[in-house]
């Protein structure tokens, strides 16, 4: 008997265990969506950024404010962060202090979105080019980082940050970085 007719046997077994695997994890509540990034542990990629409304100078020593600060890639093309910015308005107004990255975006369309939909941001990064962005390992906006008081990044989050993210996710990590319970 050919041993050829085997071979896709053996590939549709070797695909079925590999699902079986994948639901597996997922049944113990392994978050499918959750990216992991291999700078968890590590300080905020080292670039001079450019402020998006004053041409300011930025680098590294931005992140490490001491205290945690959420940092916020998006992008007015990006209907997700339209979605999430009211949110993100509404934290800024409790206090938590967001650094934003403004995703291969025009700038003035940038400023008149802050404008007119206010602006959650202690300070709006400029990345026309994605470069900053790559360096995050973002795959597209929005993700959120929480960074630590000493610019070191402590957890990754894509997608939008909405009432439910904030208070099951990110809120536990955060309050956990001031010290908190």
């Amino acid at each position: 008997m050919n041993k050829k007719l085997y071979l896709p046997l053996i590939i549709f077994v070797a695909v079925c265990v590999a699902f079986f695997v994948q639901l597996q994890r997922n049944a113990e509540g392994n978050d499918p969506r959750a990216l992991e990034s291999a700078l968890i542990g590590k300080p905020v990629p080292s670039k001079i950024m450019y402020d998006l409304f004053e041409n300011k100078e930025y680098d590294n020593k931005l992140f490490q404010q001491g205290k945690p600060i959420l940092l916020n890639v998006w992008a007015t093309w990006c209907p997700t962060c339209y979605a999430e910015h009211t949110y993100l308005n509404k934290l800024a107004d409790q206090g938590i202090t967001i650094v934003g990255v403004d995703y291969k975006d025009d700038t003035q369309k940038a400023i008149k979105w802050l404008k007119d939909l206010g602006n959650p941001y202690q300070v709006v990064l400029k990345d026309e080019k994605g470069a900053f962005a790559f360096d995050l390992g973002v795959y597209g906006a929005p993700e959120t980082f929480i960074v630590d008081k000493d610019g070191i990044i402590r957890y990754r989050h894509t997608g939008d940050v909405n009432d439910k993210v904030w208070n099951e996710k990110l809120l536990p990590i955060y309050n956990q970085l001031l010290g908190q319970k």
